[in-house]
């Protein structure tokens, strides 16, 4: 059996639904297109043989894509009260916060020069406390493939890290 592809399979009918939808419960339509393009990627990637009810299907796609993104601001929004919490722990007054923002800055911009599948690595593991076997399962890669992207993104955090001016 061949696999259908999304337009055989029906999903492009539903593509102004998904908007319509995610529109009106985040209240934002760019957020609702950027959702609604994330779960069409995800149902290509997918390359599941035969999808019963593709409407249902995109929807929880769509569904699990933002929760996901819920939970990545809380747990940034968390990591930020931390921070600012810690500031005794990192000295007194401003300077330390700035120093500790600085820090946070050049790890994304540090993070934004490796391939995407090392950043997504990193992200859920060290962000969203995934395991590398969960990480391979949702990546379709070997743990041994995950850990290697972890390497090479830890090694390259070190490196871009000690090169700074903080």
């Amino acid at each position: 059996m061949t696999a259908k592809s999304p337009q055989d399979s029906g999903f492009l009918v539903h593509y102004q639904e998904l908007i319509g939808t995610w529109t009106r419960r985040l209240r934002n339509r760019e957020q609702a297109e950027d959702l609604a393009h994330d779960a069409f990627v995800r149902a290509l990637e997918a390359r599941h043989e035969h999808v019963e009810q593709p409407r249902a299907y995109l929807h929880q796609i769509a569904r699990n894509i933002a929760v996901d993104g819920y939970r990545r601001e809380d747990r940034r929004a968390e990591l930020e009260q931390d921070a600012i919490s810690a500031e005794p722990l990192l000295g007194e007054g401003p300077e330390a916060v700035m120093h500790a923002l600085e820090l946070a800055d050049n790890i994304e911009r540090a993070l934004a020069e490796l391939p995407l599948n090392c950043r997504k690595v990193f992200v859920w593991q060290k962000l969203e406390g995934l395991t590398q076997a969960e990480i391979a399962e949702r990546m379709g890669l070997s743990r041994n493939m995950v850990e290697r992207y972890m390497i090479r993104t830890l090694r390259h955090l070190r490196e871009q890290l000690d090169a700074s001016p903080t």
